[in-house]
């Protein structure tokens, strides 16, 4: 838990609960006796392989947290305009069998089809690489710069559109804009059908960053919703890893459909644009009726007049989540960030060491990824197994990730985890920096670039990172899309390292790749001493304190989000 404030000021008894006591604004003097016990504090196994013979499933596994001292509670108590006001109580207690029974009801419910949803956004951004071993360029009369400038004008597009995008969704909700931006994007995914050259071929390029942008921290937020922080994270690795299987899948129907070429006279690349564009639109116009607004906003007439969770559970959710995170009540699921908010969370300085992350991480295996069909192409392997060969190195990568994922969480540790990717590239950026790999097998290319790709990429549980620092509904709405921002700025220099007179061996590329990858082995040590300091410096101030002056504090201060002397930042 982030807020120490619930470490020094619990207080808990073992009498049993009056079901008719509420803990709130007018009944703060409650008496203690009149709440029920919690459980052992640190007692959850978040692991099904943690759950020994001794582990119980029916003890109490409501945790400690700030609503639990009456003193303090009073500055914790959710606004009565948070939409989940209703479910708030801070005397309900469930079990451990209950908790894991309801998160996997909601993995079924809301983050499957968020996963579906992310495997459509891959589809429909990926599959250009697909379109290459087809003769795209040459059919549209392009040339390997024209193709980094397309992806420049993407990922310049979508970068622009992150912010507006999580604005946008703050302020008609997620469960709305999500649906919207599916529904748009696919018409001009299935618009690529049509293109005729440059031209067109840049214009759609932009069209998608513009629709595309800001879906990955609209749905992060909407996520949030549901989860506690190290099951967001958990579920974060699932996420991409929906969408390395969508490259999966991606590569199996373009082997089928691009099979279609003459059909109709016209190239298989555009069959492959138009049909995983219309299995989009499917996709988007189903997300309107299944994606509800929030935890207790679920009822509808496709999803039930009662909706898909009972009184209790939605209760269960709304306090879980809560008492690990009190600031998930900051804000209405329907309120827009105001200008000054904006600013507010912008300068935000303890978040910028993430942003800095985000922008360089994945620079070092990105260049070889996006040219890995034109590749394989050069190395003499057909179009039907240049697609097949792209997909080992992409179940590679969802073994990695997951693993580091799972382990990060395991042992509590983000930074050192985080950069271990890098450590993985160097071999591989080494090797084709010191070897004759104009005469070397292609077989060994291959292999080298595969194992390259296949590294464990740190995005899911650098998202969920992002999120725990955060601390408040506003800082998070905004720092998901400026993170994602520096993302998509790692790879429009990504896009543009491996150029049309370096080829084909790329000596100056990867070069710069390898250099890139020592500097962030550099910047990961230099983040983990940045937030232990920090966190050492709020240390300092909060044990200066009695227990006095810190209900004080609790009581009066200005101090927002990540800034609260009761909060430490998580490395």
């Amino acid at each position: 838990m982030a807020t120490i404030a619930a470490k020094d000021q619990v207080r808990v008894t073992q009498t049993e609960r009056d079901p008719e006591t509420k803990l709130g604004p007018e009944s703060s003097t409650t008496s203690v006796n009149t709440i029920p016990p919690l459980g052992v504090p640190r007692q959850e196994k978040r692991f099904w392989f943690q759950r020994t013979a001794e582990y119980d499933a029916d003890a109490v596994a409501t945790q400690p947290s700030v609503f639990d001292d009456p003193d303090t509670a009073k500055n914790y108590l959710p606004p009565p305009e948070w939409e989940n006001t209703h479910r708030f109580d801070p005397l309900a207690r469930w079990t451990w069998r209950e908790e894991y029974r309801l998160v996997r009801k909601v993995d079924f419910r809301i983050m499957i089809w968020a996963c579906i949803m992310f495997m459509a956004l891959e589809l429909d951004r990926a599959n250009l690489g697909q379109a290459l071993t087809d003769d795209f360029l040459k059919d549209l009369h392009l040339t390997t710069d024209d193709y980094n400038l397309g992806n420049t004008v993407f990922k310049l597009a979508f970068l622009c559109a992150e912010l507006p995008s999580q604005l946008v969704s703050k302020w008609m909700g997620p469960d709305r804009w999500i649906p919207a931006q599916m529904t748009l994007w696919s018409i001009v995914a299935s618009a690529q059908f049509f293109l005729s050259g440059r031209s067109s071929f840049i214009a759609t390029r932009a069209l998608l960053g513009m629709l595309q942008g800001g879906f990955i921290p609209d749905v992060i937020l909407y996520l949030s919703y549901f989860y506690k922080h190290h099951e967001l994270s958990l579920r974060l690795g699932f996420f991409w890893t929906a969408m390395s299987i969508a490259d999966i899948l991606s590569s199996l129907l373009a082997y089928g459909i691009l099979h279609m070429r003459g059909v109709q006279a016209y190239s298989g690349w555009r069959w492959l644009f138009l049909l995983e564009g219309l299995l989009t639109l499917v996709i988007g116009l189903f997300s309107f009726l299944l994606m509800p607004a929030g935890p207790s906003q679920t009822a509808s007439w496709f999803r039930g007049k009662n909706g898909w969770f009972s009184e209790r559970e939605e209760t269960i959710i709304v306090n879980r989540v809560l008492r690990e995170d009190p600031s998930k009540s900051d804000m209405h699921n329907r309120q827009p960030i105001t200008l000054g908010l904006l600013w507010q969370s912008l300068k935000d300085y303890d978040l910028w060491p993430l942003y800095i992350l985000g922008l360089t991480f994945q620079i070092p295996m990105t260049p070889p990824a996006q040219y890995l069909t034109l590749n394989l192409r050069s190395l003499g392997f057909d179009t039907f197994q240049t697609n097949l060969l792209a997909i080992p190195y992409t179940v590679g990568h969802i073994i990695t990730m997951l693993g580091l994922t799972y382990l990060a969480e395991i042992l509590g540790e983000l930074t050192l985890l985080a950069g271990f990717g890098q450590v993985w590239a160097l071999p591989f950026l080494i090797y084709l920096n010191v070897a004759d790999t104009a005469n070397a097998s292609r077989w060994v290319i291959y292999a080298v670039t595969t194992l390259l790709l296949a590294y464990p990429n740190a995005h899911p549980i650098q998202v969920g990172w992002n999120s725990r620092n955060s601390n408040t509904v506003r800082s998070r709405t905004v720092s998901a899309a400026c993170y994602n921002m520096f993302v998509q700025a790692s790879a429009l220099i990504s896009s543009n390292i491996y150029r049309s007179d370096d080829a084909p061996l790329y000596n100056r590329g990867n070069r710069q790749l390898l250099a890139i990858a020592c500097m962030n082995i550099v910047i990961y040590g230099l983040v983990k001493v940045y937030y232990v300091r920090r966190n050492k410096q709020r240390d300092t101030k909060w044990n200066a304190m009695t227990p006095e002056e810190r209900l004080h504090y609790l009581a009066t201060t200005t101090d927002e989000g990540n800034k609260r002397l009761d909060f430490r930042f998580q490395h």
